[in-house]
């Protein structure tokens, strides 16, 4: 009964530690699972592409002109290469924007991978849906290099890019020239784009509490 016992808090030790490395993404759309130039409309949120596409409802809105593509590499028509999530992403074929509303809103931060050659892109955070409300953050994304590491891909590779704002926002723009600009793996929440990342440093230092808790623990096991 007593080895049982130690055997326990070794195993809670030890998820204590896996837990605490692991990062945590509330929300991270990678658009998979849309079709090629197919309109997001309420694909993530309880309803469907216009290609009649459902995906997890996560609460989140699309504007009329986002779209999704895929990557020539898996069949589809898009010019890009090295994007983070396998083979779709977010751009648009009309207008100044692509709108995405969270109807439950988020704070803390907000991030993305995009790609823009030949253009400057931009970002607006708003307090409301749809693009309306108070603007909690503005920023203009430079262009990104081409570093010609995929041969069908003129948009590579994908750059990460992060926000910090005050308040709760509850839309986003993702602005730029038309057909001139993708974005992908966008997360709520942090300002580091998610799923696809290394833990910050002080990850590496919970994890280093954890793990010397889990030895400890091993050690009085040893001497008992």
């Amino acid at each position: 009964m007593k080895n049982a016992y130690k055997v326990t808090t070794l195993l809670s030790a030890l998820a204590l530690c896996l837990f605490l490395v692991t990062p945590s993404y509330a929300i991270v759309l990678d658009f998979e699972g849309l079709g090629n130039l197919d309109y997001i409309n309420e694909f993530y949120n309880g309803g469907t592409s216009s290609m009649g596409y459902s995906g997890t409802n996560y609460g989140v809105s699309f504007s009329s002109n986002a779209r999704s593509i895929i990557d020539s590499d898996a069949g589809g028509t898009g010019n890009f290469g090295n994007e983070p999530s396998p083979s779709t992403i977010l751009f648009f074929l009309d207008g100044d924007a692509a709108i995405m509303s969270l109807s439950s809103g988020f704070d803390t931060g907000f991030s993305f991978y995009y790609s823009s050659i030949d253009y400057l892109g931009s970002v607006d955070v708003w307090s409301g849906l749809d693009g309306d409300g108070d603007l909690l953050a503005s920023v203009q994304l430079p262009t990104t290099p081409q570093d010609g590491g995929d041969p069908n891909g003129y948009y590579s590779p994908f750059v990460a890019f992060g926000i910090a704002f005050e308040g709760i926002a509850h839309s986003v723009s993702f602005g730029g020239v038309v057909n001139r600009i993708g974005f992908d793996d966008v997360t709520f929440g942090s300002v580091t784009p998610g799923p696809a990342t290394v833990p910050e440093p002080g990850t590496f230092i919970l994890m280093g509490l954890g793990l010397a808790a889990f030895l400890g623990i091993a050690r009085r096991r040893r001497n008992a």
